[in-house]
């Protein structure tokens, strides 16, 4: 039997009973691995050498060469394989005597073996080919090119299998082996469903103007709006923008074009709700967003039941006439079920109003009175358990909460029962993968949020889910095009350039973060990663008065940690200056007297894991105060400093590369997740 071979991740060998065969020279490892990427073909010894050797003298690469191979001959004489077929210009490999993980995925593609293919997919998950193998710039262009035409060449197959399943109707398999597909390439499985964003139109709903004194506050039209934003967006041909980002220009004095422009839109949905007794008029227009104009309008009147009862329908009707009006052919969506009960519905939406807004004294445990009563009315209503999830996820992390873990255990409770009476709750299913990581199960955490992502792609909110679950691995290079198409949908929402801020500065573009960093200041966020971006630039002056400036957004959007009692101005400025010298002076002194203070806070707070200990940490490279924060809890809002440990900059290497990291990243999941997903940008494989 041939031996096989893993491209998928960390190289690996393995014999004919599947023990693997130890290779320690990892130039020896590289060059059949490079035998496996060009199947059928022999490579030029002075090729190999050019990769392999860069930088040394020809005849020190050749004889460096010559060695290598006498390494793999002694390794597998006594296994009796005659692997290597070797000539004095050229290296090939014996193809009977060795298959390889991708050889295998395409033959049971070929074969129409869809349902061995879909659970080699399974295994193979998100791992890169040959992921932590270097040599050199002239290896990584090469070895990109053999990844680009390997991915490219099973799109192909899997494209053509997919077609022929679904032409003979075999649609479970069909599905089964696109689901495992997206895993690996969501990009590409876009492709195959011709659901890029490039190509579609994009479009805003903006919030309606209410003109009714019985609805103040614009629930009753925002309910309208929702529908429309969440029809819409089932639709392939269109991309709509997220509803954070379109409600922020409620009552906003920016001209039409403007919004526009700021949401990379090139149309807007607008309109209003006009109520009289139980009388509705609802007047819908379509904007061109370059020049402002009203391109199209649609008007419906009913009664307040009568618009209830058929708000499936009219947000059907609209969507069609929406199609007509921009020549689509938009096949009639899918309405999501929500509830018969008028009264259950009016406090869905006041409830979710207000977890939205999330800031604010007793706004979120309105917000889940609300939700809790709609409730009681219709416990069947699984939109509404998915809200209340959402509203105490809000409440562990936007507000001083001492239970924590309770909100997250009642989080779950409610994911799993609206997952029950919904499966294609995919947002539950994304807020259920935070729970896992409480549970230190980080593989479980990313299966939920990319099978969230496989049921509503097109929400930015569970996008950016996933994007934040494989940064928080240290996958940043996998984790950019999930937070750049969660922004590039939801361009307002200012929280999200805090990853992207990250993201930037994990891969070392130290420009990008800064430009992210500021964006996400100048959107009302704290600017705590703007600092870390700009300390990273070398300019930790400017750092430290970054850091500090986020002091002014004290009580409004940043709060005390949970059960302490307000200090006076003084004393806040006091800390507020001593953390963010601690943090970005770049003086030993300052980081040393800013850690002692973390570990006083550490046996001093309510709670020893609160995020104002962890994040501090991380940026620091504090490892001790690292291990025994997130190594003890992991919460909704601590979790969240895990995306910085990834930045190779001084100090917050200092975690990764002390002895203890092993044993903590085993300890939370890590390890697993990265056996299952693929291994951090910067850290090796063990295999290699």
């Amino acid at each position: 039997m041939p031996l096989e071979a893993k491209l998928f991740g960390g190289f690996q060998l393995l014999s004919n009973d599947g023990q693997e065969i130890k290779i320690a020279n990892r130039r020896a490892r590289a060059l059949l691995a490079m035998l496996l990427l060009e199947p059928g073909a022999a490579l030029e010894r002075d090729h190999i050498c050019k990769l392999l050797w860069t930088g040394r003298f020809e005849a020190q690469a050749r004889a460096s060469l010559r060695q290598c191979l006498l390494g793999l001959g002694k390794i597998f004489e006594p296994l009796g394989c005659d692997l290597l077929e070797v000539s004095r210009s050229r290296i090939g490999l014996n193809a009977k005597m060795v298959r390889s993980d991708i050889a295998d995925l395409e033959s049971a593609l070929d074969d129409g073996q869809s349902a061995q293919a879909t659970e080699l997919l399974s295994a193979i998950g998100g791992k890169p080919i040959l992921d932590q193998m270097s040599f050199g710039e002239d290896f990584e262009i090469w070895l990109a090119e053999r990844r680009q035409t390997t991915e490219q060449r099973l799109q192909t197959r899997i494209s053509a299998a997919l077609a022929k399943l679904k032409t003979s109707d075999n649609l479970t398999e069909h599905d089964k082996l696109l689901d495992a597909w997206m895993v690996r390439h969501p990009a590409s499985s876009r492709v195959i469903m011709s659901d890029l964003h490039s190509g579609k139109t994009r479009i805003a709903v903006l919030p309606f103007a209410s003109q009714d004194s019985e609805d103040s506050e614009g629930y009753f039209a925002d309910g309208i709006v929702d529908e429309l934003i969440t029809t819409l967006g089932q639709v392939p041909q269109l991309l709509v923008a997220g509803r954070t980002s379109s409600f922020q220009f409620r009552d906003a004095q920016v001209t039409l074009p403007e919004i526009a422009d700021t949401l990379h839109v090139s149309y807007l949905v607008e309109g209003s709700v006009q109520r009289q007794n139980e009388d509705v008029h609802l007047n819908v227009r379509l904007i061109d967003g370059q020049t402002g104009f009203e391109s199209w309008s649609h008007s419906y009147d009913g009664t307040i039941d009568d618009m209830f009862a058929s708000r499936e329908e009219v947000a059907k009707t609209i969507t069609r006439e929406l199609g007509r009006a921009l020549k689509l052919n938009i096949e009639e969506p899918d309405v999501r079920q929500m509830t018969d009960n008028k009264e259950a519905y009016g406090l869905y939406l006041q409830g979710r109003a207000l977890t939205r807004r999330a800031i604010g004294d007793g706004v979120l445990s309105k917000a889940i009175e609300l939700l809790e009563q709609a409730l009681e009315i219709d416990p069947e209503f699984a939109e509404c358990w998915t809200a209340l999830a959402e509203a105490h996820v809000y409440t562990a992390v936007y507000t001083p909460c001492l239970d924590k873990l309770g909100e997250v255990e009642r989080m779950a409770e409610c994911a799993k029962r609206a997952i029950k009476l919904s499966p294609k709750q995919g947002h539950a299913k994304a807020m259920l993968g935070l729970y896992q990581w409480t549970r230190n199960d980080a593989v479980g955490a990313l299966d939920l949020a990319f099978e969230a992502y496989r049921m509503e792609p097109e929400n930015p909110a569970v996008v950016m889910r996933l994007g934040s679950f494989l940064l928080y691995c240290g996958r940043t290079q996998q984790a950019l095009p999930y937070i750049q198409a969660a922004i590039d949908q939801d361009p307002v929402d200012g929280r999200n350039y805090g990853m992207l801020c990250v993201a930037h500065l994990n891969l070392g573009n130290i420009n990008a973060a800064i430009h992210a960093g500021q964006r996400m200041a100048d959107l009302g966020q704290p600017s705590l990663h703007l600092a870390a971006a700009t300390a990273a630039s070398g300019d930790h002056d400017l750092a430290v008065e970054q850091y500090q400036k986020t002091r002014l957004l004290m009580n409004s959007v940043i709060f005390l940690p949970a059960g302490t009692t307000p200090m006076t101005p003084e004393a806040m400025d006091a800390y507020w200056l001593l953390a963010a010298k601690g943090i970005h002076s770049g003086r030993e002194e300052d980081r040393a007297q800013y850690c002692q203070m973390l570990e006083m806070l550490h046996a001093s707070l309510p709670d020893p894991c609160d995020p104002t200990i962890v994040w501090p940490a991380i940026w620091m490279g504090y490892a001790p105060m690292v291990f025994k924060t997130l190594g003890k809890q992991i919460t909704p809002p601590n979790m969240v400093g895990l995306m910085s440990l990834w930045a190779d900059i001084e100090p917050i290497r200092q975690t990764r590369i002390h002895p203890d990291f092993w044993d903590f990243a085993k300890r939370i999941g890590l390890i697993a997740a990265w056996d299952k997903y693929g291994w951090p940008d910067l850290l090796p494989a063990p295999s290699s």
